[in-house]
């Protein structure tokens, strides 16, 4: 590995969340708690969407896919964060550094591509209801997502290989809980300014590509919402978009502000790593059952079928 020839450490120290026992104590409770929910939410919205056949539409398709994308990155997290704050020394190997960086990026990288292509099913949904079903083909939906993993593993690789060609002589000390790999560049003795320049360009590229079509798709949405001469119309038409537009701020929200700033390892950092890479792979489910009562009707028709 490229590292190896380089640079003259073989592992990183990660400062973590606290280095009070006490707190660490009740960190590791809350956070052991926010991945159980995690899992059992996304298992169950893929068991019930899998198992009812009403839910066996574009919207569930794309929906189906965010709850095993929310699945995956927790477990790319909030294990290794679990582990630390039940040890004294928080170390990570460069190579498992690398992987945990590696994945961390492919898997919010999808996330936020699959938010734009469900952006557009709203609008088709909502602009263009009669032609719905045929605008939003199942090979089409397949291949949105196929495109959605390969653009966010192509901006994966692309962080990965500068990460790479990196020097780390003596500072070994990432100060945040995860290696996110832009957190690794303060670190290196190299000259890394176009290297931040480059994480920059593909950070805006890989955010505006996904925002911009999101933005024009609420845009339209909007403006035929507001067309509808019926109060009722009106608010059946906002409620299908309610739970995609509430993941979206979530996500994005903290996202952008968490990679479109200097990596320092501020607290306001980590509460928004925490934010969107924790809480809203958590929310993601309630937000999507709690107010669908196509989904709370498929969860009572998945339980009677499988319980009673």
């Amino acid at each position: 590995m490229a590292w190896r020839n380089h640079s003259a450490i073989t592992e990183f120290i990660l400062t973590g969340l606290s280095d009070d026992p006490l707190i660490q104590a009740l960190l590791f409770v809350l956070f052991l708690g926010i991945y159980l929910l995690t899992m059992t939410g996304n298992l169950m919205m893929l068991l019930v969407i899998r198992a009812d056949s009403h839910l066996h539409t574009p919207m569930y398709f794309f929906l189906s896919n965010l709850s095993f994308l929310s699945l995956c990155f927790s477990s790319v997290t909030i294990p290794k964060l679990l582990k630390d704050l039940l040890s004294e020394k928080k170390s990570i190997s460069i190579e498992g550094c690398l992987t945990q960086g590696f994945f961390i990026f492919i898997t919010a990288g999808t996330e936020a591509f699959l938010l734009s292509m469900m952006a557009y099913d709203r609008y088709a949904a909502v602009c263009h209801p009669l032609l719905y079903g045929q605008v939003m083909r199942t090979e089409l939906c397949v291949r949105l997502v196929l495109v959605s993993w390969g653009l966010a593993s192509l901006n994966a690789t692309i962080i990965v290989l500068l990460a790479v060609n990196l020097d780390f002589c003596e500072a070994q000390t990432i100060h945040h809980y995860t290696c996110e790999l832009p957190a690794l560049f303060p670190l290196s003795c190299s000259d890394i300014s176009m290297t931040v320049d480059i994480l920059l360009c593909t950070s805006l590229l890989h955010g505006l590509g996904t925002i911009i079509p999101i933005f024009f798709s609420y845009a339209r949405i909007v403006s035929t919402i507001l067309s509808i001469s019926s109060t009722t119309g009106r608010s059946k038409a906002f409620s299908t978009c309610s739970s995609h537009l509430a993941a979206v701020t979530l996500f994005f929200g903290s996202g952008f502000l968490c990679y479109l700033t200097p990596p320092s390892g501020s607290s306001l950092g980590l509460l928004l790593s925490l934010q969107y890479s924790a809480v809203t792979p958590m929310l993601n489910p309630l937000i999507y059952s709690l107010k669908n009562k196509e989904v709370k009707a498929a969860v009572n028709r998945t339980l009677r079928k499988y319980l009673l």
